[in-house]
């Protein structure tokens, strides 16, 4: 008896046992599944969030954050492959400290393991990260790491950057699936980068096309070209980012260029800077019509050129405003030292701003000249009807005066009718006079002493940093003949020239008069005045000019400070233009 009933309590007990497992085995299979369902819907929730930014920053933080939650890492980070495909460019990391980093130094540039991904970008997974071939160990202050999992981001079969995660939690390690699931989100974060990217250089586009509507309509309401030359610079280094913006544009029958304006850093060293087309960075790009880049422009032997002015910058590039012969000036952007290279994508952009501003600037020249052309037109007609019919009637009122005045007995009366047909000869100088002003007036290549002072000062205006006052007064074009007209701009232009190089001025004033007997020219600068032994020997040939003419030179210095130069000579009486 006693042994069949211990055979029955053991068929019991077997049964009981089967079913005890095989509920484990449910349960592990349901935990497994429920952990399968969670995992989906974090990996759900991680491409929602990763794709739902717009931002390229943003979007990368939000990747590497949602791919150490997805593996339950303690480290990770996204490299960024950079241009030559070699190196990292940028690095993204979870789980460091900016302490930490500021001990560990510079951000890792592609080397060992990392390295290892960008040579061979396959998933790549490692119980012991010290044992890989490419180890070669961390830098100091480098928190230790073991396991390690690694997987590529590509964008439009272009590979991106890389995942890189370490240490997973409970020190176990990265397992198939965790592989599969970030390799997953991967394929999701390079939709969201390229989408990214896609938005970025669409609004980068919309504010290049805003600057250039705004350039164009500046020169076409009239704007003065150096205005519009200051807004190309600033909204060229506002849209790239920019620290330093400086225009450059030619100088007339020589082989220089000069700084026209300088905008942001160290803008100062930059302004008013005479640069030689051979062997500069904006020489070359004003010769070859094409944008010229630098990775470094501080140490470039193509701008030592100058004074020192490029401490503390990196990346620049030197863009032609027009191409072919008709280059109107250089732009040149630089930005602060180890920010990112000007890509070329963005030199293609600099481009195309720079030919839309150029075509701007041609069209409102072609609407200046011919608003110029119809304005030159009506002045002819004024000045034909000047001498066709108030000349005539003036010529025919005073003869008749001078016969009428015969008939006169009174000598009062006589004395006065003569002194009014004077009067009617000097009226008719002054309006030929006026005929021959508005007959050259706006012409550059116009002989008449107006327009080639004119032209000496807006030269010199350059050189010195700034624009003179100038006044004229009297028929200069009718009163002063040539010879004497070409010792004047000699004159005003080595006195100018002897400002810019020793008066150290800020401000010069420059009068140029005649009375009809003697042409006068004064300028007057606030600088140091001329020492004591100093080199006169420019000063000396001016005198001899006025000398030679029968005037004279004199030197003051006015209370103020500074030098009066006052050059004065005899005019001959010329009835016609200088020139004629």
């Amino acid at each position: 008896m006693g042994s069949s009933e211990e055979s029955g309590e053991v068929r019991v007990r077997l049964p009981q046992l089967r079913l005890d497992e095989l509920l484990e085995e449910l349960q592990a299979r349901l935990d497994a599944a429920r952990g399968t369902r969670d995992r989906v819907h974090s990996l759900l929730e991680a491409v929602l969030s990763v794709g739902r930014e717009l931002n390229l920053e943003q979007v990368l933080h939000s990747i590497v954050d949602a791919a150490a939650t997805l593996v339950d890492a303690g480290y990770a980070a996204l490299g960024v492959i950079g241009p030559d495909g070699r190196r990292l460019s940028a690095f993204h990391t979870i789980g460091v400290s900016e302490e930490e980093i500021a001990r560990i130094g510079p951000f890792p540039e592609g080397h060992g393991v990392l390295g290892e991904l960008i040579r061979h970008p396959e998933p790549l997974r490692l119980a012991k990260l010290s044992e890989h071939p490419a180890s070669y160990g961390f830098p100091p202050g480098h928190p230790p790491m073991h396991t390690f999992l690694g997987v590529p981001i590509r964008v439009r079969e272009q590979v991106f950057g890389n995942l890189y995660l370490t240490e997973k939690r409970d020190g176990l390690e990265f397992d198939e699936e965790d592989e599969s699931v970030l390799s997953t989100l991967a394929v999701a974060a390079g939709v969201a980068i390229d989408n990214a990217r896609l938005y970025e250089e669409s609004r980068l586009r919309e504010r290049w096309l805003r600057a250039n509507a705004e350039i164009t309509r500046s020169l076409m309401s009239g704007t003065a070209q150096a205005e519009v030359l200051r807004l190309i610079a600033e909204r060229a280094r506002e849209i790239t980012g920019s620290v330093l913006a400086a225009m450059s544009t030619p100088v007339r029958d020589t082989d220089t260029l000069t700084v026209e304006l300088a905008i942001g850093r160290q803008a100062e060293a930059h302004r008013g800077l005479v640069l030689p087309v051979e062997g500069t960075l904006t020489g070359k790009a004003f010769a070859d019509g094409a944008p010229v880049s630098s990775p470094d422009v501080a140490h470039d032997e193509r701008v030592t050129a100058g004074p020192p002015r490029f401490a503390g910058l990196g990346p620049a590039v030197a863009v032609p405003v027009g191409a072919g012969d008709h280059v109107r000036g250089v732009v040149l952007l630089a930005r602060e030292s180890g920010a990112r290279d000007f890509s070329g994508q963005e030199l293609e952009t600099l481009k195309g701003f720079a030919a839309q501003a150029a075509l701007a600037m041609e069209l409102a020249e072609r609407r200046r000249d011919a608003e110029q052309i119809a304005l030159l037109e009506d002045r002819d007609r004024i000045a034909r009807d000047l001498h066709d019919l108030a000349i005539q009637r003036l010529f025919a009122t005073g003869m008749t005066l001078q016969s009428a005045g015969r008939f006169i007995d009174h000598a009062g009366a006589r004395e006065r009718v003569l002194r009014a047909v004077d009067d009617l000869d000097e009226t008719i100088k002054i309006i030929r006079s006026t005929i021959f002003g508005l007959r050259s007036h706006g012409d550059e290549a116009a002989p008449g002493l107006r327009a080639r002072a004119v032209r000496v000062v807006g030269e010199a205006a350059r050189v010195l940093g700034f624009a003179p006052s100038v006044r004229m007064e009297g028929l200069l074009d009718t009163h002063v003949p040539r010879e004497t007209a070409d010792h004047v701009i000699a004159v005003l232009s080595e006195s100018l020239t002897n400002v810019a190089r020793h008066a150290h001025a800020d401000r010069v004033e420059i009068a140029l008069e005649t009375d009809g007997r003697t042409v006068r020219l004064t300028v007057t600068d606030n600088g140091v005045g001329i020492p004591a032994g100093g080199r006169r020997s420019g000063l000396a040939n001016m005198a001899e000019r006025a000398r030679q003419l029968g005037g004279d030179l004199e030197l003051t210095g006015p209370d103020g400070g500074g030098t009066r130069l006052v050059w004065h000579a005899p005019v001959s009486d010329v009835r016609g233009p200088s020139g004629d």
